[in-house]
């Protein structure tokens, strides 16, 4: 399969985060330091799981780019309409340019926890409910109302629905709920207390260096 990951500029992302990484001070550097990192993380899961093809970030920040190129790592930059779920819709169709039969997916950048065998799991499962009929599937987050990833079979729309709320509305669309013990990948962080959740269950090492602001780590 292959799997979309959009970012906002790092000087925007997270801003419930902000001061996180440094005691509350909010210092843009260590704040963009912590955004990267949460995406670092993230990524270093995506790529060392089993099931994932190709990886597309699509973000207009010239930091992301440059860092996640030296990774070789494919990065788009936004179309013309901003939005979390237009970066999503742009990445599907770019990636159903290369493959119109993909199984495309939607993954949240904030997955400090995430593991591969989690992801790789969660695929499966998409990929048995696809065989049965199913269009499109998704896992919802730690608190069962938003959304971390979104899967769609082959030649189905992606039709992200991302945002407040947007569990129920992804299920209201027709994706079935992917139900599994996945907790790193249920648990994005959008504040302090996610964090600290995440923490709990085992932050990747780019986060965890962020958190502890050691230079050059």
């Amino acid at each position: 399969m292959d799997l979309v990951v959009p970012v906002k500029p790092l000087t925007k992302a997270k801003s419930r985060l902000r001061g996180a990484a440094d005691g509350g001070i909010g210092e843009p550097r260590a704040h963009a330091r912590l955004a990267m990192a949460l995406l670092r993380d993230t990524i270093d899961a995506v790529r060392a799981a089993p099931s994932v093809r190709h990886l597309l970030v699509v973000s207009s920040d010239p930091v992301v780019a440059a860092e996640l190129g030296v990774f070789g790592i494919d990065v788009a930059p936004d179309g013309p309409v901003a939005g979390l779920n237009p970066a999503y819709d742009r990445g599907a169709a770019l990636l159903r340019e290369r493959d119109p039969a993909a199984v495309v997916g939607a993954l949240q950048a904030d997955l400090p926890a995430l593991r591969p065998d989690e992801l790789g799991e969660a695929i499966e499962a998409a990929l048995g409910l696809f065989a049965a009929g199913a269009r499109r599937a998704f896992v919802a987050d730690a608190e069962g109302t938003g959304t971390t990833f979104l899967l769609a079979a082959p030649g189905v729309a992606l039709d992200p629905l991302f945002g407040a709320g947007s569990a129920r509305r992804h299920e209201r669309s027709g994706a079935h709920p992917l139900l599994g013990e996945w907790p790193g990948l249920h648990r994005d962080v959008d504040t302090a207390a996610d964090l600290r959740e995440a923490a709990a269950l085992g932050l990747g090492e780019h986060t965890s260096c962020a958190l502890a602001l050691i230079p050059g780590c």
